[in-house]
């Protein structure tokens, strides 16, 4: 049973790896918008979907690299844990963003 789960997890990440490139990808636009509210809510997406996919590539590096590179394994744990509260902070700031935009709106 504990195997399954660390399989499960693991297809959840690579599957959410390709989900952070295909977000970034449609994230990527050419032309500046005028609109500052519009334009913070796209870099707060763009950081989110980055963030993740930092910790997409940090968890499959520590899957590959040999349990005795103590401080690889560390380094990597780091960057892991980083980027998932950078993620989790910038998940909570969209709805915090459109909130203020609101009331500034009004």
């Amino acid at each position: 049973m504990q195997s399954l789960s660390f399989i499960c997890h693991d297809s959840v990440v690579a599957v959410s790896f390709v989900a952070c490139i295909v977000g970034l990808l449609l994230l990527w636009e050419r032309k500046q918008n005028n609109d500052e509210a519009e334009e913070t809510e796209k870099v707060l997406f763009r950081m989110s979907f980055s963030y993740w996919l930092v910790y997409c590539v940090a968890f499959a590096i520590e899957k590959v690299v040999l349990p005795d590179w103590e401080t690889v394994m560390m380094t990597l744990r780091i960057a892991a844990a980083l980027s998932y509260f950078l993620t989790f902070s910038c998940i909570v700031s969209l709805p915090l963003h459109k909130l203020a935009m609101r009331h500034v709106q009004e």
